[in-house]
């Protein structure tokens, strides 16, 4: 898989830890920097090129990092086609069973696997202060692996995202 990687400052040296994971594991990574760290940069100016990648077809999944990935998600979003999540951490919904009734997400990563299962995430956005390597690693590689349900509901949702813009 093709996957756009980008940063701003906040993620300079997780970004090249990740893209390092990532081509261990068989992916081609196309980074869209920065090259040097610069503490002074806009992350929109550095998203935006990865989220175009993303967009037109270049790249099949983006995943882009900042200090809280919020305004990263923001400038990825604004892309016709981009689907950007937001993941700063486990996080368990209140009271959430599966359908056999047991006591859903033990491992606080369900909100990942929904990104993909119910919205066809295609880019990534991570909080770079909020997360270590391992969770950056564990994250993502879980995001990569699971597939969008394609329910009819669920296209149809995408379809009018698509509208809107």
């Amino acid at each position: 898989m093709r996957i756009a990687l980008t940063t701003d400052h906040a993620g300079f040296e997780q970004l090249k830890k990740l893209q390092q994971f990532l081509e261990s594991k068989g992916h081609q990574c196309a980074n869209f920097g920065p090259a040097v760290l610069d503490s002074t940069d806009d992350y929109p100016d550095l998203i935006a090129p990865a989220a175009k990648a993303v967009a037109d077809g270049q790249c099949q999944m983006g995943i882009i990092m900042g200090g809280s990935g919020q305004g990263e998600a923001m400038v990825a979003n604004r892309f016709k086609g981009v689907r950007a999540a937001v993941y700063y951490g486990p996080a368990t919904a209140q009271g959430a069973v599966d359908a056999d009734g047991t006591a859903a997400d033990e491992d606080g990563l369900d909100i990942l696997r929904l990104s993909r299962q119910h919205n066809d995430a295609n880019v990534l956005s991570l909080a770079a202060r909020f997360l270590t390597e391992a969770q950056i690693e564990a994250a993502v590689q879980l995001w990569l692996a699971t597939p969008f349900s394609g329910q009819e509901r669920h296209q149809r949702r995408i379809k009018k995202l698509d509208e809107v813009v």
